[in-house]
């Protein structure tokens, strides 16, 4: 049987003090919502449906996809009146699932069992056994053909005594037939303390037509818990930290702090990788076996090979770090740049759209922009490749085996040939040819009796 997925998305998320539609307040970098989105995906939904209210217009900017039908909620009247706005595109003859846009940690190995708890001829509910279920509707269950079923759900503002005693609460999230749910939703009365349309009285329609409720069960509270504030959303995105963290120990990294990593994004980890606290990964991060990594490094959409060691302070952007290299301490590598098997970028020193040789060195205080270096390179201390003039950025090519000596200026465009020697403090602005030593610098002159200038009075 297909499955379509109805999300809850139109709350303004008031308490948030926020411009921004609720759900487009970010775990890891990204919107709550989206991460529910993929989980509809994950279960392969043949139509997700996203009912929104405020900031309609920023939602569908932000969250986009072919397999995506947003459904306006004019009037916010309850969570029955906003499943019941996606009611027009439901079939009769496929499942149902109700997900919420501000409950992102919900795994999809928990929808799946609620999947498989679903009876042929009824509905499956998520609930969850809280120690405190204050706020929280209740299941009420009664003893059928020797079994406790669930025969409906009492919200709490209009639970008695003895219903608000119940621990098992509900999550909002279910699965049912369309056409049962289509029948159920137009039944609805808007006839209880808020006043609203409540999806869970679908719960009582069902009971009531003989219909099986099963249920199933999230591993833990944190699945199912929303956020309507910020201080909750921070809560989430640790827990969703702490998770991804659990994730790569498993997978045989090594942290040295769980609780001081982010993952915004996917990280693949290879075996024997370290990684030291206040780390950030961004985007997709592949990391191969036996790479360490320093303290306060960040990061985003690189590949770094085996035997790598990045130190600490380290920025790296759309790179590649091939097997055996060093980076940092305080490098930055930025987009573009490859990192040849065995080479070394060291303290202080910046790439772009540059690709350093094999075993070549680059060891202080340099800027290495859109330059080819060939193997073995030795890149003094405080060479800077000028590749911009004002206009266009133009590229220094440097051959293998050259030496390329401190406070060194390469303007670009310009080729230094293999084996060929820059002399320190140059400025080169012509080819070097192979072998050659070039110098390119002032004569230097010393003034005797020399005054110093004096501070004005």
């Amino acid at each position: 049987m297909s499955l379509s997925v109805v999300i809850l998305a139109a709350g303004k998320g008031t308490r948030m003090r926020s411009s921004l539609p609720k759900v487009l307040h970010s775990i890891a970098d990204k919107p709550m919502v989206a991460h529910v989105i993929d989980s509809a995906r994950q279960l392969g939904a043949s139509n997700i449906y996203v009912v929104y209210g405020f900031g309609g217009e920023v939602l569908q900017q932000r969250i986009t996809g072919d397999d995506l039908t947003f459904v306006e909620q004019v009037e916010q009247l309850g969570t029955g009146h906003a499943v019941d706005q996606a009611s027009p595109f439901l079939t009769d003859d496929e499942d149902v699932l109700v997900l919420y846009g501000d409950v992102p940690l919900t795994k999809v190995s928990t929808l799946e069992s609620l999947l498989a708890a679903k009876p042929s001829d009824g509905m499956a509910l998520l609930t969850v056994h809280l120690a405190n279920p204050m706020g929280y509707g209740r299941i009420v269950r009664e003893e059928i053909a020797g079994q406790q079923q669930v025969v409906g759900i009492i919200e709490q503002k209009d639970a008695s005594p003895e219903q608000l005693t119940i621990n098992e609460a509900n999550t909002g999230i279910l699965l049912a037939n369309g056409g049962d749910l289509k029948r159920w939703l137009s039944n609805l009365s808007s006839d209880n303390a808020q006043g609203e349309y409540y999806l869970t009285d679908i719960i009582a329609s069902a009971h009531g037509e003989g219909k099986t409720i099963n249920t199933a069960h999230p591993e833990t509270e944190i699945e199912v818990e929303g956020a309507n504030n910020r201080v909750q959303l921070a809560t989430l995105e640790r827990a969703y930290q702490a998770r991804i963290a659990e994730e790569l120990m498993i997978a045989g990294a090594s942290l040295r702090d769980p609780a001081r990593i982010d993952v915004r994004g996917k990280l693949t980890t290879g075996t024997e990788v370290s990684i030291d606290v206040n780390c950030i990964f961004e985007g997709e991060v592949t990391i191969a076996d036996n790479v360490l990594v320093g303290a306060n490094c960040i990061i985003k959409n690189s590949t770094i090979g085996e035997n790598v060691e990045i130190k600490p302070n380290s920025i790296i952007e759309d790179a590649v770090i091939e097997a055996d290299c060093s980076v940092g301490p305080f490098a930055r590598i930025r987009p573009g740049s490859v990192m040849k098997q065995n080479s070394h970028i060291g303290n202080f020193v910046e790439m772009k759209n540059t690709t350093l040789g094999e075993g070549t060195k680059a060891g202080h205080l340099s800027y290495l922009g859109n330059a080819e270096i060939g193997r073995k390179v030795n890149v003094g201390a405080g060479t800077i490749t000028c590749n911009y003039d004002g206009v266009n950025k133009s590229t220094t090519t440097i051959g293998d085996n050259a030496f390329i000596g401190s406070n060194s200026s390469l303007v670009a465009p310009v080729t230094i040939g293999d084996s060929a020697t820059i002399g320190a403090g140059s400025v080169i602005t012509k080819e070097v040819a192979q072998s050659d030593l070039a110098l390119g610098r002032a004569k230097q002159r010393n003034l005797s009796g020399w005054q110093r200038p004096t501070k004005k009075s």
